[in-house]
């Protein structure tokens, strides 16, 4: 009997699996110091307790990525081990914030099954739900892979594509107890630019950019703990190349975007993404964002902003769709998120 696990291919789903992901993982303050490390994050909620303490909450939590990245990295075995290449996001909501000491496990459920045209790989949805310790969901979301088949004899499955929700209304969204951004302190957040400072369909460019390298990439996605062989064998692909881990792409993004939206503290939906075209060791990312809404909170001095985030390997800023309607092939990233702003 095989000791040795080959990960799921296509013709392994059923629409209705339930897979419980192996490991549970604590999180400390160490995954808070990597994340800093890996990336140039520098918002003020997940820097500094005190900070965050006079913003309502009990500590600083983990930045919410690295919460995700955790759970994400939980699915990999079972989900997209053998996967060609991870398309989507939908309906993403952080329900919890994730603080140091909270043990995350991950559960999905294949939600839709879509076999290719070339019978040779398949679409496989699936729901993910992390949870902490007290079997509370801290994050919920879909995802689409395309996984390759073992089997090309293997019949196809009946196609079921399930509807998802274009974007996340304001109201879906859970804003953490307590939090409460009235005595905000903009000089220690280090941007002065509020809520109402920002206008729907206004434009920003980050400025800065990081070009990507291949041991800091490696050593981030090992810290998650997702094992996809793109990722780390270099001749899992014709050409050659270790495809950068989508996550590490949003991460960078979020952080360089931090430069005109320092006071995007929270990210608590995710609406949409795509991951456009393909990210290698040498690519120089950088961001822009554009304003798509904003709503009104409940909690004191707390807006909520929905923002289109665009990472880019080159390129003008804001140059997204060529004439034919296809991403440009600089365009890395394409991610519609909410978050929230002090008002």
């Amino acid at each position: 009997m095989a000791k040795t696990n080959p990960g799921r291919f296509f013709e392994d789903y059923a629409v209705g699996d339930v897979l419980r992901h192996a490991v549970p993982r604590t999180v400390s303050g160490g995954e808070r110091a990597l994340y800093h490390a890996l990336y140039p994050a520098r918002h003020a909620l997940y820097s500094s307790d005190r900070f965050a303490q006079a913003c309502g909450l009990p500590s600083s939590p983990i930045d919410d990525l690295a919460a995700f990245h955790v759970v994400f990295g939980k699915t990999v075995p079972d989900v997209s081990l053998n996967a060609v290449a991870n398309l989507g996001y939908a309906e993403g909501r952080w329900l919890k914030p994730v603080y140091a000491g909270d043990t995350l496990a991950s559960e999905s459920e294949v939600i839709g099954l879509k076999q290719n045209s070339n019978g040779k790989s398949g679409v496989v949805y699936v729901r993910t739900r992390g949870r902490n310790q007290r079997d509370e969901v801290v994050l919920d979301y879909v995802r689409w892979v395309m996984v390759r088949k073992q089997n090309l004899d293997a019949p196809a499955p009946d196609t079921v594509i399930p509807t998802l929700k274009p974007a996340l209304e304001a109201s879906d969204l859970v804003v953490p107890e307590g939090l409460d951004f009235s005595n905000y302190d903009f000089t220690l957040a280090g941007e002065p630019h509020r809520w109402g400072d920002y206008e729907i369909g206004e434009k920003i460019d980050h400025v800065d950019g990081v070009t990507i390298e291949e041991a800091e990439h490696m050593i981030a996605t090992r810290l998650w703990q997702n094992t996809a062989k793109v990722h780390f064998d270099a001749t899992f692909r014709p050409d050659g190349q270790r495809l950068i881990y989508g996550g590490h792409v949003i991460s960078m993004a979020r952080a360089l975007s931090f430069n005109g939206l320092a006071n995007a503290q929270m990210i608590l939906g995710l609406n949409a993404g795509a991951h456009a075209n393909p990210c290698f060791s040498g690519d120089t990312i950088k961001a822009w964002t554009e304003v798509l809404d904003k709503a009104e909170t409940t909690a004191p001095g707390v807006g909520a902003i929905r923002l289109r985030l665009v990472a880019t390997k080159g390129g003008e800023p804001f140059a997204l769709r060529g004439e034919d309607g296809k991403y440009r092939p600089e365009v890395l990233l394409d991610l519609d998120y909410w978050a929230l702003m002090p008002v």
